[in-house]
């Protein structure tokens, strides 16, 4: 199934999402990678974190306009997706899945896979307004985006549990036994 959301995210959106849709957003969305996540205890007096969308993403920017803002991936910051979560955030894009957030994500987020290798083609979604955390430098900094349907992207962790990337690991490890 696809869908077409706008931030932010209600709880009731997300459940209505299962692993496998395809989706497109509009509206705010931050970048976040792993230097912004180690200050994450900073997020909640920058920016409205509740039904928000977290993008693993260091965007390439020339005077104001976006370059490229492709992906980058997730697992390193699987160990603060609880944290994350427990902030307001509804959905988190990236690449290469969240191991182990399958449980923390549960009745209350989703995670989005975009595929690497989109950064131009997302650079044409994106719009900057604003950023945060900016001594971290432009990759490492927070940034504020408009999208304008950015996608498609998969559920590939949806709010039920379901765990695309960690079906195809199982299904594998099980055709290695063979």
């Amino acid at each position: 199934m696809e869908h077409r959301l706008r931030t932010p995210l209600t709880s009731e959106e997300v459940l209505l999402l299962r692993a496998g849709d395809i989706v497109w957003l509009s509206g705010t969305i931050y970048t976040a990678r792993d230097k912004a996540h180690a200050r994450l205890s900073s997020w909640r007096d920058l920016i409205p974190l509740e039904g928000a969308v977290i993008y693993h993403c260091g965007p390439l920017l020339s005077g104001g306009d976006v370059i490229s803002a492709g992906p980058t991936t997730s697992g390193r910051m699987a160990r603060y997706a609880s944290q994350v979560v427990d902030l307001g955030v509804r959905a988190i894009i990236g690449k290469g899945g969240l191991p182990g957030a399958a449980d923390c994500l549960r009745g209350r987020a989703v995670y989005l896979a975009y595929p690497g290798g989109c950064g131009a083609s997302a650079s044409g979604q994106l719009r900057v307004k604003g950023s945060f955390l900016s001594d971290l430098g432009m990759a490492e900094s927070i940034w504020e985006m408009e999208a304008d349907d950015l996608g498609p992207m998969v559920v590939a962790i949806d709010a039920h549990g379901r765990d695309l990337y960690e079906e195809v690991r199982t299904r594998a490890q099980e055709r290695l036994k063979c």
